[in-house]
């Protein structure tokens, strides 16, 4: 069998090979895209022109040039490490967040995000600092997350109180919590048209309860006038919870909500 026979003999390919090339493409898709625009791309077209002169000295026996990049590339990897840290950890943090690596830690990230806005509301309660913070379930709110000012940040009580600061240019409008982050802040929703609300309700309850009546979404509520906490849920709004209340409700409409068999309804107070 000649050498050109050779070339186009090759064995079945099956469905490990297949999915060996399929995770290596999307590994090295995330890889260009998370290096485009960073020092880090500069690195890698480096990396490049050194394994081009590798390739091309073995190919034309140059020995210096070979021995050369040989022996330097132990020590620019221990470099690049070093210079690169900032970077290598936002890769590692990017990967940490895609969807499948969530899913493992989902049940988690969510318990930690009811914490802390349950939290934020009991400060802002205590400072009589409005506030409204929707909590995105099975149907999504793209279109008033869009409508705002994307953040995409971790939830967590320092951010939700400095937005809803009274000094801050995001202290109007809501917050949108998706998949355990903030999406977006200084949201405005859909006031509702409901005749039968008490008077007692201002702007903020009636967003949340306009919110709540197109989706699932769960809306929660911190009056400006009294500092009173108010959970709301498919247009119902419970009012006067205390903190631990607030993260009893979150916790069993968070981590439960989406199967649709413990959410529980409430009925204007």
């Amino acid at each position: 069998m000649t050498w050109f026979d050779q070339l186009f003999t090759r064995a079945p390919v099956g469905w490990r090979d297949v999915l060996d090339v399929a995770i290596v493409t999307v590994v090295i898709y995330e890889v260009l895209k998370l290096i485009r625009g960073t020092r880090a791309a500069q690195m890698v077209v480096g990396a490049g022109v050194m394994a081009g002169l590798l390739v091309l000295s073995h190919v034309a026996h140059l020995e210096t040039v070979n021995w050369l990049i040989r022996n330097a590339v132990g020590y620019l990897v221990f470099a690049a490490i070093v210079l690169f840290q900032s970077d290598i950890r936002r890769a590692l943090a990017h990967f940490g967040r895609a969807p499948f690596f969530r899913l493992l830690t989902k049940g988690h990230a969510a318990e930690e995000a009811v914490q802390e806005i349950a939290v934020a509301a009991g400060m802002l309660a205590k400072d009589r600092v409005g506030a409204i913070i929707a909590v995105e379930r099975e149907i999504g709110l793209r279109n008033y997350i869009e409508g705002g000012i994307p953040l995409d940040a971790k939830v967590s009580y320092d951010l939700l109180v400095t937005i809803f600061n009274k000094e801050s240019h995001l202290h109007d409008g809501a917050v949108i919590v998706h998949d355990d982050r903030i999406a977006a802040a200084a949201c405005f929703l859909p006031l509702t048209v409901n005749p039968r609300l008490s008077r007692e309700l201002g702007s903020r309850h009636r967003a949340a309860i306009g919110l709540t009546e197109e989706n699932d979404s769960v809306a929660v509520v911190v009056s400006e006038e009294t500092g009173a906490i108010s959970l709301v849920l498919d247009g119902n709004i419970e009012r006067g919870l205390t903190p631990d209340q607030l993260r009893g409700r979150l916790r069993q409409l968070v981590s439960y909500g989406r199967t649709g068999t413990r959410t529980q309804r409430f009925s204007f107070g």
